[in-house]
Order: structure tokens, then sequence, then C-alpha cells
């Protein structure tokens, strides 16, 4: 692996994310911190952290590709569409940040072993809830929370981190309802970043670096609503998806 810059902890600075090696495809910098300034400078700028323990310094990544989504676009198969219709499902915002993190963070991967939603980390992103600026998605069945996600607005676009399903297409619900409400408020763009066969399924297309961070440009010169989400407690449904896959 080629050599990258080690950053300095007291200066919240990275190098352009056009820098970022090819081979691990995006790994730009280690080092720096996760305090909220790092956080917020490096997602304004296309830049996240992803690390697997604790002990080792964080790594910064900017990938060649991105995965991303239109709010309102989301691919809905039959199957998911009858599952949102049902009502077995009833979604919240920001009730339980720390409970999803935490499901995020335990949840089983198929991809990899442990995980890079570290002690650490999840103290970083509950920080940036403390301000406003992070956000979760809960789905409850029967008063027990089985599945949801979070990540952070910027902006008019929402990075999303992770997502966990403690019963099936509990994940996919909770994308959906976030994807419909960003659409609802004008939101240009959901960041899944790296884009994977599950999320090609639910309509996440790939966005090369260049253009992303072009989006980001823009994205930097808009407000940032601050604060918790209030969106009702609500059984979601499909009537106002503008792309009703088959």
């Amino acid at each position: 692996m080629s050599a990258i810059p080690f950053l300095n902890r007291s200066i919240v600075q990275f190098p352009d994310p056009t820098l970022a090696l090819d081979e691990p495809d995006g790994l730009l910098a280690a080092g720096g911190d996760l305090t909220p300034d790092w956080l917020l400078t490096a997602y304004s700028f296309g830049i996240f952290p992803w690390f697997n323990d604790d002990n080792e310094p964080i790594y910064w990544w900017s990938p060649k590709v991105r995965g991303v989504l239109r709010p309102g676009q989301m691919r809905i198969t039959r199957s998911l569409r009858k599952r949102i219709r049902s009502g077995v499902f009833q979604i919240t915002v920001d009730t339980s940040f720390k409970a999803v993190i935490r499901a995020c963070a335990t949840a089983p991967r198929t991809d990899q072993q442990g995980t890079w939603i570290t002690p650490r980390m999840q103290a970083a992103y509950d920080a940036l809830f403390q301000k406003g600026i992070a956000h979760s998605v809960e789905v409850w069945q029967d008063n027990s929370l089985v599945g949801g996600l979070y990540g952070m607005a910027l902006g008019r676009m929402f990075f999303g981190e992770s997502m966990f399903s403690a019963v099936p297409d509990a994940s996919k619900v909770a994308f959906f309802y976030l994807q419909q409400q960003l659409a609802a408020r004008d939101y240009q763009l959901l960041d899944c970043q790296m884009m994977n066969p599950h999320l090609q399924t639910l309509g996440v297309q790939p966005m090369e670096r260049d253009e992303f961070l072009v989006c980001l440009a823009t994205n930097r010169n808009e407000p940032t609503n601050i604060g918790p989400w209030s969106w009702s407690t609500l059984t979601p449904t499909v009537e106002t998806v503008t792309n009703k896959s088959p």
C-alpha cells in the first residue's frame, strides 16, 4: 500500500479527495480525530471515516465511485410494496438514536468480521445527534425496535451510515421512509458511500467521485436544518413514491 498522510489532530484539514489511493480504493489519510468539527469537515468534502479497531488510527476514505440515490427514486419491488402497505410497521425518527446505532454495530454482516461501528464511532455520531445534525429512522413492530438506520444531514444532502433489520425488510422500510421524506423536503441526494449489490436492488446508482464533489460544492452553500426531526409517527404508504417498480 502506498504511503498516505498522517493528519495532525490539532488542525482540522484534509488532503484533496482526488488524491485518494486507487488501491485500496479511496483511502486518503490516517489520523485526525472524530470530533464534530472533523466529521463535519470530512463529509462536506466527500470523505468519511472507516476503521475496525479503536486502538488503530482513524482511516479516512473517498472512493472513486459513490453509491447515491435521488430521493423519491427508490426501486420498490412488489413484495416490499406489499410489506409497506401491510401496516405491520410503525416509523419514528430521532426517538432511539443510541439503540439504532448499537443495533447497527452488532448486526451480523456477511461481508466482514467484527464491526467498524466501534464504541468510539458510536460516541462520535451520538455527539452529532446531540447537535441536531445526525438522525435516525426507527422501525417498530409490536412495540419492539426491529429495524432502522442512521446518518447525518448537511445542506440538502443526507449521508447514510448504516442500517439493520431484526425482521425481514425492516431496514428497507426505514430506507423507503427516509428517502420519501427527504424528497418531500427537497433534499437533492442521499449518499450511501460504497456501492454494493443490496443497495443496487434499492435503486442506488453509482456516481463518479468528480461528479459527487461538484454536488458537494453546491451543497456547501445550502443551509443545514439543525435540530431533531419531528416527523409524525406513522405507518408508511407507497402512494406518494414516484418510482413504483414492479
